[in-house]
């Protein structure tokens, strides 16, 4: 099921100016002007001209007389579109189809990304709030169509729509006419016999509208219910990579799919290898018959540019794709690319230096991202303080843990409570009960104490903790302390 979110951008003429002269504060009333036929006009009004009655199209001296010291500044169109180009490129991180919506809107085809970005509402709500911290006031809506997406982000009434598949017909009746994107005069004509909701005209007779307003009238309506199709045209930024493959006939078969992925993947690695760059993340799009289309998305630990490991990693992924009744077009395109300069290959390479990343590539698109990763030493005499996880392939950061302080190689967060007898309060244990286990012990070393780390938590300024390495009979070795409440815990084994 298609799946396209339209972002909504109402004051983005003043909010770009804004941003970019970083000008007046907030309360201060904006508004941008225009010279038509010798008359001044407002072309654009932030949030606060609007609360106070200024609208675009009202005569910039009539706006002067009702707010002194408006601040006005002359129309940039041209600038407000280019502007509007970046920022969909600037959204290429939640989808690879991206594409401006002029005067002031955005395209996202979501079709099979959402789940990458918490799902449908996760991906919105990240996204406004990206928009707002940068101060820009956007509204955004999903649903099947992109025609429906607009008229809700427009006239939904609400910041944020999530329209559920196939609700088309219960929702869209209601809006105004206005949110079909037709030209001012065929509103004004609509408005004159009385149609002022989407379910009357919808319901009304096709051909007499056709022969009074035009086929654009009827278009627009199968277009917003999804009987007709509308293609978004992407955004293709100079610095991004692509290549698109359509096909004759529909493929189906994986074996068919995955010919196609190696086929893409040697091409995009040639391009990346003349502009001195390797891939660290690559989308792959199928586009349907149904009109329809799945994405998946792969990621690298370092970047390459080896056509066969990075299709064998889209391969990998293609039990996640269902081609329906076909897939007539593919799409590969490099969202992330890194500098790679080129290195000498030994003609016998070294048996102890292993290809590491191909490795971690594997587990990650298996496992999933942020899965495989190493640790790396802190400075803290708390245990479980005294490490952090690392990308897995992250240079050496030169810090080592003391060859003095012995420490398990697996800690248990949280610590297991265990019941301990011992001859003496401050004496090791003789023997400690785990899961139901008793382990007599044959070896003990210590105390060592252990202190919190006051100057990070209040609560730790008394804290301390005795620890002890203990042997059971059977040789098995355990990290045991006793806390200052003299309670006992197994932190760790060897």
């Amino acid at each position: 099921m298609r799946r396209v979110v339209s972002l909504w951008l109402p004051t983005w003429p003043t909010d770009r100016l804004r941003r970019a002269q970083g000008a007046p504060p907030a309360e201060t009333p904006l508004v941008t002007a225009i010279t038509d036929g010798g008359t001044r006009l407002i072309a654009a009004a932030d949030a606060t001209a609007r609360g106070l009655g200024l609208y675009p199209g009202l005569k910039l001296a009539q706006a002067q007389a009702r707010v002194p010291g408006l601040l006005v500044v002359p129309a940039d169109p041209a600038g407000d579109e280019a502007a509007l180009a970046r920022l969909a490129a600037w959204c290429l991180r939640y989808s690879p189809l991206t594409a401006p919506d002029p005067p002031d809107g955005v395209w996202i085809d979501a079709t099979g990304v959402a789940h990458l970005h918490g799902g449908e509402a996760g991906m919105l709500d990240d996204l406004l709030k990206r928009l707002h911290r940068n101060q820009i006031a956007a509204r955004a809506a999903m649903a099947d169509t992109p025609g429906a997406a607009s008229a809700l982000a427009r006239y939904g009434g609400k910041s944020v729509w999530i329209l559920p598949p196939g609700e088309a017909t219960s929702v869209l009746p209601n809006l105004p006419v206005a949110a079909l994107r037709l030209p001012t005069e065929t509103l004004a004509g609509l408005s004159r016999l009385g149609f002022e909701r989407i379910g009357p005209l919808a319901a009304a007779a096709r051909a007499p509208l056709a022969r009074r307003f035009g086929a654009h009238l009827l278009e627009r309506l199968d277009q917003l219910f999804g009987r007709r199709f509308e293609p978004i045209e992407p955004i293709q930024p100079p610095s991004v990579l692509a290549r698109r493959l359509a096909f004759p006939e529909p493929l189906i078969t994986p074996e068919a799919l995955s010919a196609v992925i190696a086929r893409l993947s040697a091409e995009l690695c040639e391009k990346l290898e003349q502009r001195g760059e390797g891939a660290r993340r690559l989308d792959l799009r199928f586009e349907r018959v149904d009109g329809t289309a799945q994405t998946i998305g792969i990621g690298t630990a370092r970047a390459s540019r080896h056509a066969t490991h990075l299709a064998r990693l889209l391969d990998e992924r293609l039990e996640q794709v269902d081609p329906g009744l076909g897939v007539e077009a593919m799409r590969l395109t490099v969202s992330l690319a890194e500098p790679l300069a080129p290195h000498q290959v030994d003609l016998a390479p070294a048996e102890d230096d292993p290809d590491l990343a191909s490795l971690v590539d594997r587990l990650d698109n298996r496992l999933g991202a942020g899965r495989v990763y190493r640790l790396t030493p802190v400075e803290s005499d708390v245990p479980e303080r005294s490490m952090r996880a690392i990308p897995a392939l992250a240079p050496p950061l030169g810090t080592t843990w003391p060859a003095d302080l012995p420490r398990p190689t697996r800690l248990f967060r949280p610590p297991q409570p265990v019941e301990v007898m011992a001859l003496l309060p401050d004496h090791p244990p003789a023997a400690f009960t785990w899961r139901r286990v008793r382990h007599r012990v044959r070896h003990a070393d210590g105390p060592e104490r252990i202190h919190g780390e006051w100057e990070k938590r209040d609560s730790e300024l008394w804290a301390l903790r005795d620890y002890f390495r203990v042997e059971d009979e059977e040789g098995r070795r355990f990290w045991l302390y006793r806390s200052d409440d003299l309670r006992w815990f197994l932190h760790g084994v060897f």
